[in-house]
């Protein structure tokens, strides 16, 4: 196949499609109805991107799909009955703050487009789009219809593609670019819960916990974290000031402290990373909770929740304080993040994301936590739960992703993964996550200044549309 000249030709168009894709803002918002009573149940901004990738789909000579705005797909129509799926997402991660370059601008510099989904999941679903172009514009007819299908609450709670398979045809086989190279043949257990406490009253006088937020996605390693505490005695805010300044001195952490009223409002600040490598980040509300563990609030309820964080989590991430250091020789040992907390006078939570070993259950993750939960009065609300997944290395599909890879870089000593994160292969059978982050390329995704390399996005997308030439053809099926 000649699809490589045509890939070139192509190129300024790609970047440009990918610059257009990355201004939209597809961070998940309210459902709402129009006037119509058409449901778009992610938000406007998702909604935008979803149209605007359809457009440009169809405005490329593929048939499009819109799935009740719940998903959508694109089709290279092939001349069997099969379909090899390609499915990918354009929701994205809140962009957070402390970017140097504008979160939905695109800008180019350096040879790297910048924004948030450029690596996860935008980049990756352009490239393979154009992939499917070049074959297209090579004169390729596949043997099984190519698909592209669009998920749009993938860093949430797969609503959209849940929704699209109970009214579509669910694919044969493929891959969806959403995780790393050469490819990934397993995936974690992922849980995501709350562990939440109610405070009783309290009729004492002195400082009070008001208020405190954290993070901003489950699957983020949280970033900030907002404290406000009121007291009576406004000596006490002194005292406070004077342990804040010295546990920055021992610890180096952000932390920053002011008056807001009569209140005092306490932050911290963290490093932001994806919730399957929390190593990568520092967690802002584990800088709080270890500072609010030298205080001493008149709710003796906020005080044992606190006292339970620091002793059983803080900056633990293999669960082991928890007693669930789960471990295994395919993917190694549970990795244990939390997202997100809120607290009130009345109550609090923390969110957690849990990634256990292929290998073990869901049970053994929640069962050895009970007696510690149950010694704090804590509760545990399930929010999600996705099993995890594992595919022989001698699969078939598996070694010619593989081998296409290799072909390709060169690079003939990274071997298949298994990981932390969770991806679209979990959606339906037959599907395994392909790249599109390279071995020791820097990863970005779900932090601040996401960008992507425009060689590498070329160069992915040499191997997708190879990927999807020999998957869709006789040599594969």
């Amino acid at each position: 196949m000649e699809y490589e000249k045509f890939l070139k030709q192509n190129r300024d168009e790609m970047i440009f499609a990918l610059q257009k894709v990355v201004r939209c803002n597809s961070e998940e918002g309210e459902s709402f109805t129009d006037k119509d009573g058409n449901v778009y149940p992610f938000g406007q901004g998702v909604q935008n991107t979803l149209e605007t990738v359809l457009e440009m789909a169809e405005q490329l000579g593929f048939a499009v799909k819109n799935v009740d705005n719940y998903g959508g797909h694109i089709d290279f129509p092939g001349k069997g009955d099969k379909i090899m799926a390609i499915i990918g997402h354009l929701d994205v991660v809140p962009a957070g703050s402390g970017w140097s370059h504008d979160p939905y601008g695109g800008q180019i510099e350096d040879g790297k487009i910048y924004g948030r989904g450029t690596t996860d999941d935008k980049g990756p679903v352009i490239s393979c789009l154009y992939a499917m172009k070049a074959l297209k514009d090579a004169g390729y007819v596949p043997d099984a219809t190519v698909r592209l299908i669009l998920g749009l609450d993938e860093e949430t709670h797969w609503k959209g593609i849940r929704y699209y398979f109970s009214k579509e045809k669910r694919p044969d086989f493929g891959f969806t670019p959403d995780a790393d190279f050469p490819l990934i043949n397993g995936e974690m257990g992922m849980l995501i819960f709350d562990l939440a406490k109610k405070f009783g009253k309290s009729s004492a006088e002195g400082l009070e916990l008001r208020s405190l937020k954290g993070g901003t996605a489950p699957n983020s390693v949280a970033d900030f974290c907002r404290v406000v505490v009121n007291s009576p005695h406004t000596e006490q805010y002194d005292d406070i000031k004077e342990k804040l300044s010295q546990y920055r001195k021992e610890t180096g952490y952000k932390l920053n402290c002011k008056g807001v009223g009569k209140s005092l409002e306490i932050t911290s600040a963290g490093v932001s990373a994806h919730g399957a490598k929390p190593e990568k980040g520092l967690n802002a509300i584990s800088i709080m909770m270890k500072f609010l563990g030298k205080l001493n609030f008149v709710n003796d309820d906020q005080n044992d929740f606190i006292n339970f964080y620091n002793r059983y989590i803080g900056f633990d991430l293999t669960g082991e304080k928890l007693g669930i250091n789960l471990h295994d020789e395919k993917s190694g040992g549970l990795i244990f993040n939390v997202g997100m907390a809120e607290f009130n006078k009345e109550a609090g939570r923390f969110t957690i994301n849990i990634r256990y070993p292929v290998t073990c259950t869901e049970e053994q993750v929640f069962e050895p936590m009970e007696a510690v939960l149950n010694k704090y009065d804590i509760g545990i609300v399930k929010n999600e739960s996705k099993d995890p997944i594992y595919i022989d290395a001698e699969d078939p599909m598996v070694k010619t992703l593989l081998e296409i890879y290799q072909k390709h870089t060169g690079d003939i000593e990274s071997k298949p993964l298994v990981i932390g994160g969770g991806t679209y292969a979990r959606s339906t059978p037959g599907i395994i996550a392909y790249g599109a982050l390279f071995p020791n390329d820097t990863d970005l995704m779900h932090q601040k200044d996401e960008f992507i390399e425009i060689d590498r996005f070329e160069q992915m997308t040499k191997i997708y549309a190879e990927a999807i030439y020999k998957l869709s053809s006789e040599y594969y099926i």
